[in-house]
């Protein structure tokens, strides 16, 4: 696993194939940096599905609300949900969508994130300015290009548990 210079502002996503350490990018997006925190803390993403992993491109996860594979999972609902917090304002700064970056998933209106969220597999510039960057897998890449894809994948991937590093 990578050093952890700031545990405050790591996310550490335990996945079938192992961790995933996540940088998370406080002085760049402190809303959604703050949002992942705070739902990570309750424990709201653990056994959330990755419920649209396009290969070449992304795998989105973070569906609190619809895509929990062990509470009320819904597959025909995961991707249309967030959590019960309110949604968040765009953060856009001039970072690229690199392999490897945390994008904040939203609808068409830029100020809908919520708790979805995607890594990107290979760099998506195209992404550049329309949406939130705000982290990036610092180790456990090679975990990340393992998760089963589909829209939705036949037999889902989950995060089994997301935490913040300070309280790992």
């Amino acid at each position: 696993m990578a050093e952890i210079k700031d545990p405050e502002n790591t996310i550490i996503i335990q996945l079938k194939d192992g961790p995933v350490v996540i940088e998370l990018l406080s002085d760049v997006a402190p809303k959604h940096a703050e949002r992942m925190k705070e739902l990570a803390r309750a424990g709201k993403y653990d056994n959330v599905a990755f419920h649209r992993v396009i290969e070449g491109f992304m795998a989105q996860t973070g569906d609190v609300q619809h895509a929990n594979m062990e509470n009320n999972y819904n597959p025909g609902r995961s991707g249309t949900g967030g959590s019960d917090l309110p949604d968040l304002p765009a953060e856009f700064s001039k970072l690229p969508h690199d392999r490897g970056t945390l994008g904040a998933a939203r609808s068409q209106n830029p100020n809908s994130a919520n708790s979805q969220f995607f890594i990107n597999f290979k760099d998506n510039h195209f992404l550049n300015g329309q949406y939130t960057v705000y982290g990036r897998v610092i180790s456990g890449m090679e975990h990340v290009d393992k998760i089963a894809r589909g829209e939705p994948p036949a037999n889902p991937d989950r995060m089994i548990s997301v935490k913040v590093a300070a309280d790992a």
